[in-house]
């Protein structure tokens, strides 16, 4: 396998005595296009530049950064395909035990905030070097942003890590700009005019693009309105077509955030998917018992990046774009053909998706001359009149792949836009996905059900997945299937009561279903979402919002969400009565819970066996609600599969959110 250098021992059996660019990553070194470094490194390869991968590196050691020896070029620093803080702490701010991208799954091996860790070590030990950071953490942390663990706004990454440039965004073609100027002996300070980076200049002037300005750090840190004016601001000009340079003063100089760059072509899609990747991590890990995270994309498939659900709380829209692009079913097909002759393929393609699988067009045929729709969501509330449905496509290459020998199934796994299927009239695609694409559990958003809270999500309203809900059991009902829907929903968003939380108990009553793990709102950098939390403040009106902060608070809104667990009864009980709704806390089949069994309520005997009444017979009990799957507490932005510089995070134990 043709691994790139992960040691100097490696660069010498190249017969390398210098090398153009090291690439320094959070992650253990996965050679696949689901992780963004590997990505990076593969581009500038293909672009002729020696590239030395340099992974986990030991930041309690400045040597460990020098093992190398100092690069011609440059340095390239990602924290990996994670934000740190995310890949390192629960959303109760607890230490995770686990890390599925690191070898053998193990905790610590990449320090908090990793971008600025590394990149203050890199300056350390090469002062002038040029250095630019990418991936997720730096792309969504580039303006001024309020960090949910510190519990207060930081200045823009940039000034922390001491980095030259940013890269922000997918990242292919900026970087391949910036390593070609360095190569022809531009100062990385005189690097201004390249879309999807960042830098700090001394003044407004240095920018070089049509430009607004946003509150600065200093009054976004002092000032909630101005926080939110200035991350509306950042969201709305982030858009390819005409999106505008943003200007955020800050401690006396100037961030620049040049305007995103263009999503690739089809054809250039293409050539970055297949670059020769091994799609293996790097077998030094063999001992310690590999990378568990590539398990789940090991046999699945990206075809599409950008997405335009634009849920509020995903980092997607503010980091990958709303544009879509896709590969070509050529690609495609030679990928898949290319994976039957794995020597652990056993037939199955896990997924063919992205951060929505159902995604390969534009959501409308304007967006790609006049860009997105200032304050305007594709889908939510209802889908826009100008909404371009059609599944053709995408079904006209499930139907390709369905063909090639050696697979006996094709699976979607990636989230599937539920509202945009509905709105597509032929049904074909939704017939055609129970039929053949469905590994027993479809797994779609609806988040919640009280229309309130789902628009502040930017979710379309319950009443469009009880619709596709409906439709799906009579597909399946048709074709003589056995699959169930997972329904993924959320505690605690910003806008959510406890009044809304009995509502979604009462849903979940109703439906007959109880998700035997809660996913509680986490307020990553960046998303409109995380600024009505700190804030209370919705950015796109300007309103206060209700915001749902303390963990009782946010304790009891799980523990509805799971009212028949024993553990959670008292919680249960808490919130109804809080809520004033001891209308449910009875033997009704509505009831959520029944009385106390102390204090002599009608019915039941002070002692003695739970569930028998006074006359000695059994009370009837409620049937066990079949459970069709789980869903564990991770960060709700985990932003799909993204490629360039900040890679999704492919399936672990920790599952995928879906718009």
């Amino acid at each position: 396998m043709n691994f790139l250098p992960v040691s100097k021992q490696d660069m010498l059996d190249r017969g390398w005595e210098e090398y153009d660019f090291l690439l320094i990553t959070g992650d253990a070194y996965v050679d696949h296009p689901s992780f963004g470094p590997a990505i990076i490194s593969r581009v500038l390869e293909a672009e002729g530049y020696r590239v030395a991968i340099l992974a986990q590196p030991d930041w309690r050691k400045d040597s460990s950064f020098t093992d190398f020896g100092r690069p011609r070029l440059g340095v390239m620093i990602s924290a990996g395909n994670l934000d740190s803080m995310v890949a390192h702490y629960t959303v109760a701010k607890r230490r995770r035990t686990d890390d599925a991208y690191s070898p053998g799954n193990v905790m610590g091996l990449r320090p908090d905030r990793a971008t600025i860790v590394y990149a203050n070590c890199v300056r350390r030990v090469w002062k002038d070097i040029p250095m630019v950071i990418g991936g997720l953490e730096a792309s969504l942390r580039r303006f001024a942003h309020y960090d949910y663990w510190e519990d207060k706004v930081r200045r823009p990454i940039l000034v922390d890590s001491q980095a030259d440039l940013l890269v922000y965004g997918m990242g292919e073609n900026a970087t391949k700009e910036i390593a070609e100027r360095l190569k022809n002996g531009w100062d990385i300070c005189d690097i201004k005019d390249v879309k999807g980076t960042a830098f700090i200049g001394n003044s407004p002037e240095d920018c070089l693009f049509p430009a607004v300005t946003v509150p600065s750090f200093e009054e976004v840190a002092a000032n909630r309105e101005a926080y939110a004016r200035a991350n509306m601001v950042e969201y709305d000009e982030h858009d390819p077509i005409r999106g505008k340079a943003v200007l955020q003063p800050c401690e006396g100089r100037c961030l620049v955030v040049n305007p995103p760059a263009m999503p690739l072509t089809t054809a250039e899609l293409d050539a970055v998917f297949e670059l020769p990747y091994t799609k293996e991590p790097h077998p030094m890990y063999d001992a310690m018992g590999g990378v568990p995270a590539i398990e789940e994309v090991r046999f699945s498939v990206i075809h599409n990046r950008g997405c335009f659900g634009a849920c509020n709380f995903c980092s997607l829209a503010f980091h990958q774009g709303r544009v879509i692009s896709a590969r070509s079913h050529e690609s495609v097909v030679r990928e898949v053909e290319a994976l039957t002759e794995h020597p652990g393929f056993k037939g199955y393609i896990h997924d063919v998706g992205g951060p929505t699988a159902n995604f390969r067009r534009p959501a409308c045929k304007k967006q790609m001359t006049a860009g997105l729709c200032k304050g305007k969501a594709c889908l939510a509330p209802t889908p826009c009149a100008n909404l371009d449905a059609d599944h053709a496509d995408y079904l006209a290459l499930l139907r390709k792949l369905r063909k090639i020998p050696k697979v006996k199934k094709i699976f979607i796994r990636s989230g599937i836009r539920y509202d945009y299927m509905m709105a597509d009239k032929s049904g074909e695609f939704f017939a055609e996905l129970v039929k053949h694409h469905v590994s027993g559990q479809l797994k779609v958003a609806p988040e919640h059900c009280a229309a309130d809270v789902l628009d502040y999500m930017g979710k379309p309203h319950i009443e469009a997945y009880e619709a596709f809900k409906d439709r799906y059991q009579r597909y399946n009902q048709k074709y003589g299937k056995e699959q169930y829907i997972v329904p993924y929903l959320m505690s605690s968003h910003p806008g959510c009561t406890l009044e809304d939380a009995v509502k979604l108990a009462e849903w979940l009553n109703r439906t007959g279903r109880q998700p035997e793990q809660v996913q509680d709102f986490y307020p990553t950098p960046g998303t409109l979402s995380t600024c009505m939390y700190y804030t209370g403040i919705d950015p796109r009106t300007m309103k206060p919002v209700f915001v749902p902060k303390t963990p009782h608070e946010k304790a009891m809104q799980r523990a509805l969400m799971q009212w028949k667990r024993p553990e959670k009864r008292p919680l249960v009980m808490e919130a109804l009565r809080t809520a004033n709704r001891e209308d449910l806390i009875g033997f009704s089949k509505t009831c959520l819970v029944r009385p106390d069994r102390q204090g002599g309520q009608p019915g039941w005997k002070k002692s003695g066996e739970a569930g028998k009444k006074k006359s000695g017979k059994k009370a009837s009990a409620k049937p066990k609600l079949k459970q069709a799957g789980k869903r564990t507490e991770h960060n709700s932005s985990n932003p799909a599969k993204k490629s360039g510089w900040a890679k999704a995070k492919p399936k672990t134990n920790r599952p995928k959110r879906r718009g």
